[in-house]
């Protein structure tokens, strides 16, 4: 077992179970993309096993912290056991399920959805990538599903050395789902969606934004960032009766149509406009528009710490056009599913776009990706998706 040796003071993240260790605290050692390794501290006592990655800033991803611990074939047949047992135990409302989350399920860089019957997967690191065909079988094993989709087209392959996968890994055949969220139905492609289909992470925030809808009687919504209209729909259930999708996507837009009429609600209650955001919120505020409530659901502005700068400009420009947009006691649901934005900075931006818009609003919910996305104590960068209700004064 090749060992990799860490600087002076650079072993505290990993005595506080934190799973990454960074380039600049390894003082020596090396190995090949992928390979289990013995992690030591300067002195030479055990901290973890993990996964090295030549290519990557993050040069190791620890797998355990358990000296007597192996890292095989049983190794992840366990943890996975594990995942998919927890998940069962939340009772999740639909048949789209996120079984295992990374990191905080002790397997980082390893991304696995369920769609109905088929497993949608993302290898994100060299350690996932190595244990591929060891991972893919004990999957299968521990769902009792017999199709597994590799999703493995994000740019974060890159920075591991990989190069991007897509295709069936076990199994074959139709890739199209209808997907069942609370009462509602939406068609999914795991071949063609974004991340591993679809958006399984804003699962309970559209349940509950059909709820604020109902109960502050909005009746014009505008959805921004659309992509397939989750939250359009939510909004027809929750009673508006003029929703607008808007997204740069046209097939995404056509998807998001015929959604609306596979759950039975009158086309002429939405609308679609294939356009840039920002520019739309321009136009609207220069038509004098008003919305009873309005939802910014936009990319990933800042992947990294690094960008978070030019994240915040963006975030609070359609923040700050928003609220302008808003009719008074209208509602705003913001996310923010950036890395690099923390939800502290994050309330920071919305309030400064408040300020610039010179209104005030009541913060009447903090929001965070569904419960089968889950963040644990020791490793908070896995909270990612940052949201907030604000009730316009």
């Amino acid at each position: 077992m090749k060992t990799i040796r860490l600087r002076e003071g650079k072993e505290r993240s990993l005595q506080r179970r934190h799973p990454w260790v960074f380039q600049g605290s390894v003082e020596k050692g090396k190995a090949d993309p992928g390979e289990t390794v013995r992690v030591e501290s300067h002195d030479g006592r055990f901290l973890a096993w993990g996964a090295f990655s030549p290519s990557s800033m993050i040069r190791v991803r620890a797998w355990s912290f358990d000296e007597a611990e192996r890292i095989d074939a049983a190794f992840f047949a366990s943890r996975l056991q594990a995942a998919v047992a927890m998940r069962a135990r939340l009772g999740v409302s639909s048949n789209g399920v996120r079984l295992v989350h990374g990191e905080a399920d002790g397997l980082p860089g390893l991304v696995v959805d369920r769609y109905g019957d088929i497993l949608s997967v993302q290898f994100l690191s060299a350690g996932t990538e190595r244990w591929k065909p060891v991972i893919a079988d004990a999957l299968l094993a521990a769902t009792g599903c017999t199709r597994l989709y590799e999703r493995s087209d994000v740019s974060v392959r890159t920075l591991e050395g990989l190069e991007p996968v897509t295709g069936w890994l076990r199994g074959d055949g139709d890739t199209r789902v209808t997907l069942t969220e609370h009462d509602w139905q939406l068609t999914v492609d795991v071949a063609e969606g974004h991340k591993t289909g679809y958006y399984l992470d804003q699962r309970d925030n559209r349940a509950g934004f059909a709820r604020l809808v109902r109960q502050f009687g909005c009746q014009r919504v505008l959805n921004c960032y659309s992509y397939t209209g989750g939250f359009s729909v939510a909004a027809l259930a929750g009673g508006a009766t003029e929703v607008i999708s808007v997204d740069s996507s046209g097939p995404a837009l056509a998807r998001a149509s015929a959604h609306v009429g596979l759950n039975g609600f009158d086309a002429s209650r939405h609308a679609t406009l294939d356009a840039d955001v920002n520019a739309t919120l321009r136009q609207m505020l220069q038509d004098g528009r008003q919305f009873d409530a309005i939802v910014l659901d936009p990319p990933k502005f800042a992947p990294t710490a690094a960008h978070a700068d030019r994240a915040s400009r963006a975030y609070k420009d359609i923040n700050r056009l928003a609220f302008k947009l808003l009719a008074p006691g209208g509602l705003l649901l913001t996310f923010s599913c950036s890395g690099g934005i923390s939800a502290d900075l994050f309330h920071k931006i919305v309030a400064g776009a408040g300020l610039d818009a010179g209104v005030d609003g009541y913060l009447l919910q903090r929001l965070e990706a569904s419960s089968d996305h889950p963040t644990t104590i020791n490793f908070p960068e896995g909270e990612y998706l940052k949201g907030l209700v604000v009730l316009k004064r």
